[in-house]
């Protein structure tokens, strides 16, 4: 016989961490469903071949934008504040702006080994970008809880370059013919268009640059 004390066993609740979800957490979720989809879609352009795959992951990207910015707003509208908010929203982010950019970089034709250590490189920013936000957020705040600025490029901004890949998309220039063609240093091979992705990195984790948040 068991010499512990009894204790009242807590009712075990089916999907409790979904109950401890709040309107804004689905909403979050929506943004990386969205990345998610985008990432599978580039996926499916390799694997057949078909165009209109990429242009389905395009279309993805400003639903997974749109989805970012109603989390922000929602939380703030709703009373009820959720323990995951933060976290879900950055590592939603990661996958919609990070890596989804990426393999849509990788599928219309950066795929040179140089070309993989830029897009390496970039979502590497992008999570380092995200893990010093929610770090430093509380010290950015003011007295509502909204932060200030944001130091270095937000995350987001990277819809900046699947703008310039869906243009060069329209244009017929992907794979082969990817704009400013490519440069070779004996086996190595890069794509000029990737060091945009070096350029966004660098900007994201940059502690000189302060964007004003909106």
């Amino acid at each position: 016989m068991s010499t512990e004390p009894s204790r009242a066993r807590r009712p075990r609740r089916h999907f409790s961490m979904i109950r401890t979800f709040v309107l804004a957490d689905f909403v979050t979720l929506g943004n990386g469903f969205a990345g998610a989809g985008a990432i599978l879609a580039s996926m499916q352009y390799l694997a057949s071949g078909e165009v209109r795959w990429l242009w389905v992951a395009f279309g993805l990207m400003p639903v997974a934008l749109v989805m970012d910015v109603m989390d922000g707003r929602i939380a703030r509208w709703r009373f009820k504040k959720s323990p995951l908010g933060a976290d879900l929203d950055s590592l939603a982010d990661v996958i919609s702006f990070g890596m989804a950019p990426a393999a849509l970089a990788f599928a219309v034709g950066m795929r040179g080994s140089l070309d993989v250590a830029a897009l390496l490189y970039f979502v590497a920013c992008g999570i380092s970008r995200l893990a010093r936000f929610n770090v430093t957020s509380a010290e950015l705040s003011d007295e509502t809880g909204k932060v200030k600025y944001f130091e270095g490029t937000p995350i987001p901004t990277s819809l900046a370059l699947v703008m310039v890949m869906a243009a060069a998309t329209w244009a017929g220039r992907v794979g082969p013919d990817l704009w400013g063609g490519e440069w070779r240093v004996g086996p190595l091979v890069l794509h000029p268009l990737a060091l945009m992705f070096v350029a966004s990195g660098s900007a994201m984790i940059s502690k000189t640059l302060r964007i004003p948040k909106v």
